[in-house]
């Protein structure tokens, strides 16, 4: 095998590799966007919960070991 076609091998498995990885990242921003939507529509119905009771947020009560 001669240098310049064990090169393009290389170059085709670094190609290869790298197109892998943007699959994997674009899968993660996906996820990330998805996740992140489930947060915001948790926080919300969290807000109204408390608007609602007239309780103290859970995040200014004091923990029970206190």
């Amino acid at each position: 095998m001669d240098r310049q076609q064990a090169l393009e091998e290389r170059v085709a498995h670094l190609q290869k590799a790298v197109e892998d990885l943007s699959d994997v990242v674009a899968e993660q921003a996906r996820e990330i966007a998805r996740l992140t939507r489930h947060v915001g529509l948790l926080m919300e119905r969290e807000a109204e919960r408390e608007a609602e009771g007239g309780a103290i947020p859970l995040a200014d009560q004091r923990p029970p070991h206190w």
